[in-house]
């Protein structure tokens, strides 16, 4: 395992500004970027690799839940709900992990990606908003300010099944693979279930802190969480996330869909590479 000297430590914080960037724009925690980063670009294990990811994923939800307070695009009652079956996916995540070989869990993130990258791109000129800003959101649904219609839009939730089995999924993948669970949770969220992809993205970013802490306490308790890495990865994406929140507010929903998919989908293809070797 590398030696994180202060080189190393200065290339953690660069890859934890980009994750988290990213990770801020689409509401999916940075993880997905980031354990790539630290397991096939700079070496670490990708037990190792996750740890610090999920310590990273509590940092940009911590500041992206600050930077959209007030805009009404967190639907705090629907988060609450999914978030009983994200914890209760994420304990066992940090668990099982314990069990599985490098190489599966380089698959298995490989294949989640995938999955992940062609649901957004089925999507990718659907919309779930209401016009009629006096609409009944229903009990777990939502209504705010859009940028696109330049209205208040109306959202209804759907399929609550799926988005809570999705959630407790979300939270074994948080936990297995280091990625925060928002992969998973937004573009269910936005596919089957009603919420438009700006609010899955802010609801989501408020979940995974919550969801990624299970996670990085089996990590730690396991001593695979290190210090010095987490410690520049954090203050990269603390960095990152400030600067990927003002740039997607201005960004229209269809090229954040793009952007997710093929981020997804490059990040696939290396995970398989290096699993199958």
């Amino acid at each position: 395992m590398p030696v994180v000297t202060p080189l190393l430590a200065a290339v953690i914080f660069a890859a934890g500004a980009f994750a988290g960037g990213l990770g801020a724009s689409l509401g999916i925690g940075g993880g997905v970027f980031l354990v790539p980063l630290l397991n096939l670009g700079l070496g670490f294990p990708i037990t190792v690799a996750a740890a610090v990811s999920l310590a990273t994923v509590i940092a940009t939800s911590s500041s992206v839940t600050a930077g959209r307070a007030g805009k009404r695009l967190m639907n705090f009652r629907l988060g609450m709900v999914l978030e009983v079956a994200t914890a209760a996916g994420s304990v066992l995540g940090g668990i099982t992990a314990q069990l599985l070989s490098q190489a599966t869990l380089q698959i298995l993130f490989g294949v989640v990606t995938m999955l992940v990258a062609i649901v957004t791109i089925r999507r990718l000129k659907q919309r779930n908003v209401i016009l009629d800003p006096d609409a009944h959101p229903g009990r777990l649904g939502g209504r705010y300010h859009e940028e696109e219609s330049g209205g208040v839009v109306v959202y209804r939730i759907r399929r609550m099944p799926v988005a809570l089995a999705a959630s407790f999924v979300a939270g074994n993948v948080s936990s297995l693979l280091g990625i925060g669970g928002g992969v998973i949770k937004v573009p269910v969220l936005n596919a089957w279930c009603g919420v438009p992809l700006r609010a899955a993205a802010a609801t989501s970013a408020f979940m995974i802190g919550v969801t990624a802490t299970g996670g990085a306490i089996v990590y730690y308790g396991n001593g695979q969480l290190l210090p010095e890495a987490a410690a520049a990865a954090v203050l990269g994406v603390q960095l990152g996330s400030w600067l990927g929140l003002k740039v997607s507010a201005r960004v229209p929903v269809r090229y954040l869909k793009v952007l997710l998919a093929v981020v997804l989908v490059v990040v696939a293809v290396l995970m398989f590479v290096r699993g199958t070797r």
